[in-house]
């Protein structure tokens, strides 16, 4: 697809129906997003053009293909613009794998919001259609990290017309042709998976107010129990007398003596029995509520504002959970948030998600013809994209193929889930073959290793609900947690018979599983593990217990270490029966909510009996709208429900730097520059037993000289703040002149 004036030419183009804005280098491949929906609207008719890693400073290269036609289409990118340049630690990132060369600072922090003004900025007129995980995740009123504040919907920040949530294929197809059809995009309001800005309420929906929590229904005065029958009905402001009923009483009256009439002709004892008036028996209020409740497909849920949730973490903690409830696309309800008061009050809507693509949808997605390389602006002075232009994001995913996409873990931490959804999403064994094909016989440089097979989870594929009555009407975040779902189908064979058709391929020497692997679905299906591990590890396998105590894995939704010892018994086995020397590399978080300095203790007792030195060191990270955002911002724990009083569950939220670095050095127990800080923690703990020079002991008593300054272990992938950039640290624009290393009003 062109990215400038001359290669619009040389197509014969005199505009472009669609312009692309990314913030990622152009990489023609169906794991870069932005590929997808131009090859997807390529395919659908619409001439589309792609602005890769524009400089953000000006206007000017936001016009370098001309005025679209349509409309723009924003995103920061496949990864968030802050997480991709700030490390855990809010330090700046020197690379950016994304970029050629591996280059920082190609992009400006919150890029979608940045890239929107100046689409804005070059042709005022032209609705602008934002996209992208950034967007994605920051739909509604986010925690927002870097800046420790809850900022507003991006929605309202980067006043784009209509914002895509999700994988957005079936919503952006049907958006592009409404505006090809001149249809205005204000009116364009029915398509999920989308959000927008309303300024006044939507006729026929019916709106459930919940801006509160503990908030009691209404209550009915409770009946003496000494009155009669009469006097019960005269309080409620009724009667029992026959004669004072309505009409629908006299009729059902009447049916019923018309009934007893023909009984006591056919039945004479029956007959002598005395009658009695018929007794309408009414559903308790909270049934009738229910039997009340309005339409599920007209209903919209009202959260919190902006501003409560601003400065109340608790309706914050209760407008995450409402969210998480309403994820599921066979019953999620619509969303409304306001934003703003008196004039500028608006309504910030977020229609249901969008309906996962089928297996055919899938296959025609990753069936569209990508080039599967970087654009050829990108290529070194040999025509290659493997020397000094290298872009690694694209140098990893060279050699796989995407199989599916979704996730139904539901880990609180991930925000998979809140962009691509728990319904997994699978493409045919024929369309998988196909792309190894395609890999074979195009991708230079190919040495007939496929990288990985696998998605988000490498083992989810083909997975779901066994009943769709059941997968339509659950509202539970995850299927796998705290047991696996006794409805979830775990059946492993379609992804074992992937595995045997494409190793099987002429050409093909190896096919490797890179994704991560839900191990307590694998041992499930021994049959699995034992393909796996003989024919598809190269080596080292790397899963994700996350921790070895039960308080942080409640908190992360993650099973019990019990799960990983089954797993890695059945490694070992299945190991020495090939006779191969393999190794499970498993990773852990540092610092999630949850997490006590004892369980971190724990956890580094662990990994000394086995054995395990963590190299890298990875820290909880709180990226937006996540469950465990919640819990950082909030002290609460969503999962449990949320309370003023003493029902709500507190998290024990680690914050600060000392405690942060803390949890890390506990993670790190042999790096000899974290000891003088875990024997101050082991003393506290009143575990000073564990410092010593025996076997038994967690870190020696003795410290090397030189190694009692901390300093992290990835200092090299980290840089200090320039002077005089402060004020464009989270604006990603730049400083207005005159104004460098002033403070804000």
């Amino acid at each position: 697809m062109p990215t400038s004036r001359a290669e619009m030419e040389r197509l014969g183009w005199d505009s472009c129906d669609v312009v692309l804005v990314t913030g990622d280098a152009y990489v023609d491949h169906p794991s870069f997003g932005m590929a997808v929906i131009g090859r997807v609207l390529e395919a659908q008719g619409f001439r589309v053009g792609i602005i890769a890693q524009p400089d953000w400073h000006s206007a000017e290269p936001f016009k370098a293909l001309g005025q679209p036609n349509l409309f723009w289409g924003v995103t920061a990118g496949n990864m968030d613009s802050m997480i991709n340049r700030y490390t855990a630690d809010r330090k700046i990132r020197s690379d950016d794998a994304y970029t050629p060369g591996n280059v920082g600072g190609k992009r400006p922090d919150r890029a979608a919001i940045v890239y929107s003004q100046r689409c804005r900025e070059a042709y005022k007129e032209v609705p602008i259609v934002l996209g992208g995980i950034e967007a994605s995740l920051r739909r509604i009123a986010h925690y927002d990290y870097w800046s420790d504040q809850v900022r507003r919907s991006i929605v309202v920040d980067a006043k784009c017309d209509v914002l895509l949530y999700g994988n957005a294929e079936r919503a952006l197809v049907e958006i592009a042709h409404r505006l090809a059809r001149r249809e205005p995009v204000a009116q364009i309001t029915n398509v999920r998976g989308t959000a927008f800005v309303r300024r006044s309420s939507a006729p026929g929906w019916v709106e459930i107010d919940s801006t509160e929590v503990d908030r009691p229904g209404r209550v009915e005065a409770h009946l003496s129990p000494y009155l009669s029958t009469s006097e019960q009905a005269q309080a409620r402001g009724g009667s029992c007398s026959q004669a004072e009923a309505g009409s629908e009483q006299t009729d059902a009256a009447s049916a019923t003596a018309a009934a007893s009439a023909t009984e006591s002709a056919a039945n004479p004892v029956a007959a002598q029995a005395p009658t009695s008036a018929v007794i309408a028996f009414h559903p308790p209020l909270a049934q009738r509520a229910k039997l009340s409740a309005p339409e599920r497909a007209r209903s919209v849920i009202r959260l919190p504002s902006y501003e409560q949730v601003r400065a109340d973490p608790v309706l914050y903690a209760h407008a995450s959970r409402v969210l998480h409830l309403e994820t599921n696309p066979g019953n999620a309800r619509a969303l409304v948030q306001a934003h703003g008061s008196g004039p500028g009050l608006r309504d910030v809507w977020i229609n249901p998600p969008p309906i996962p693509l089928s297996s055919a949808e899938m296959d025609w997605v990753f069936g569209l013809p990508y080039a599967r390389s970087p654009h050829p602006s990108y290529a070194d002075a040999q025509g290659r994209h493997d020397g000094p232009t290298k872009i690694p994001a694209w140098e990893m995913i060279r050699f796989s193929v995407n199989i599916m996409r979704g996730c139904f873990g539901g880990c609180s931490f991930c925000s998979i889930t809140e962009h691509e959804g728990r319904i997994i999403q699978s493409r045919s064994e024929d369309s998988i073959v196909r792309e190894v094909e395609q890999i074979r016989d195009q991708v230079a440089g190919f040495t007939g290793v496929i990288s990985d097979l696998g998605g988000p989870t490498a083992n989810m594929y083909r997975l779901g609900c066994k009943s769709p009555a059941i997968e339509a009407a659950c509202r539970k975040p995850s299927c796998v947690y705290p047991g696996i779902c006794p409805n979830l189908h775990t059946d492993h064979r379609p992804l074992i018979s992937i595995y045997r058709r494409t190793r099987a391929l002429p050409g093909i020497k190896k096919v490797l599983i890179g994704s991560g692997l839900r191990y307590d679905l694998a041992v499930l299906s021994p049959e699995y593990v034992q393909e796996l591990v003989q024919h598809h590890v190269g080596g080292y396998l790397k899963i994700a217990p996350e921790h070895t105590e039960g308080g942080p894995l409640s908190k992360m939704m993650k099973p019990g270490i019990g799960s990983y010892e089954r797993f890695r018994k059945m490694f070992e086995h299945y190991s020495a029966e090939a006779g191969k020397k393999q190794y499970l590399i498993p990773y852990f978080i540092a610092a999630h909510p949850g997490t006590s300095d004892a369980d971190m203790m724990q956890l580094a007792l662990w990994l000394k009996r086995n054995g395990f030195r963590a190299d890298q060191v990875q820290t909880f990270y709180p990226s937006p709208m996540a469950t465990a955002t919640a819990m950082y911002h909030s002290g609460l724990n969503p999962l449990k429900g949320i309370h003023r009083d003493a029902r709500a569950e507190r998290v024990d939220v680690v914050k600060g730097d000392r405690r942060r670095r803390l949890h890390k050095a506990f993670l790190r127990y042999h790096d000899p520059a974290n000891w003088p800080l875990l024997r101050e923690a082991l003393k506290a703990l009143g575990r000073a037993d564990l410092i010593g020079n025996g076997r038994q002991h967690l870190i020696p008593s003795f410290q090397p000289a030189g190694t009692s300054t901390y300093q992290s272990p990835r200092r090299s992938n980290s840089t200090p703040v320039r002077p005089g950039t402060l004020l464009t640290q989270h604006t990603g624009l730049p400083p207005r002149a005159g104004t460098a290393g002033k403070k804000r009003p």
